[in-house]
């Protein structure tokens, strides 16, 4: 049987359907259209899993949420291919960035998005937001200059978990070619294959 993945437009789902294209795992995708002037997911994904939220994905009888535990399940599926490098340092930058993309770099990111909707209301909360992601994104700059991909020498599921942050860093967060190596790792990353068969699937994409 193949993975079901529930993908909601312009959101983290996107990454699944990158990872599986990468592993090329079999995977279906049914779509789900964002409510158009709340922007959120529709109820229909409360169906799928109580917090009705995506990525959701459903294989072998088992509903998997939460876009981390799904691509350490997907990895695990595939025997480990994307997974942790054998090298300890590597290791231990992969597990980082893994949990990294969404434990630490998407919370400052959604503040700016809800700042910006809030708009009058929002400027004064602004600075210090946008203060916060400089420091993110010099940091991940300066990780960048020492090796190709963020666990080490190899392209790995890190790399898939950090792109939805960075592409939403490049869309509201001030990332552009001031930061050259950051702007090089996301065009290396749209560039691949997978990446394109991906879109094909999962349909329009803001962020691409």
């Amino acid at each position: 049987m193949s993975i079901i993945v529930h993908h909601l437009e312009n959101s983290r789902s996107q990454r699944i359907l990158w990872l599986l294209e990468e592993l090329s795992l079999p995977y279906s995708v049914k779509r789900y259209a964002r409510n158009p002037k709340t922007m959120l997911a529709p109820p229909e994904l409360k169906a799928v899993h109580p917090l009705g939220k995506s990525p959701v994905i459903e294989d072998d009888g088992m509903v998997v949420a939460e876009t981390g535990a799904i691509v350490e399940y997907i990895v695990s599926k595939a025997r480990n291919r994307l997974g942790a490098p054998p090298a300890p340092a590597e290791a231990l930058r992969y597990r980082h960035f893994l949990h990294y993309a969404e434990g630490s770099m998407m919370p400052p990111l959604m503040a700016l998005l809800v700042i910006q909707r809030l708009g009058l209301l929002g400027r004064p909360a602004r600075k210090t937001v946008h203060g916060m992601m400089d420091t993110h994104l010099d940091w991940l700059e300066s990780e960048l200059t020492t090796r190709p991909y963020f666990a080490g020498a190899d392209f790995t599921a890190a790399d898939i978990m950090m792109s939805f942050p960075l592409e939403a860093s490049r869309s509201r967060a001030g990332l552009d070619a001031s930061r050259p190596h950051l702007i090089a790792w996301l065009d290396k990353m749209h560039a691949r294959p997978a990446y394109q068969a991906a879109l094909t699937a999962g349909g329009p994409y803001a962020y691409a």
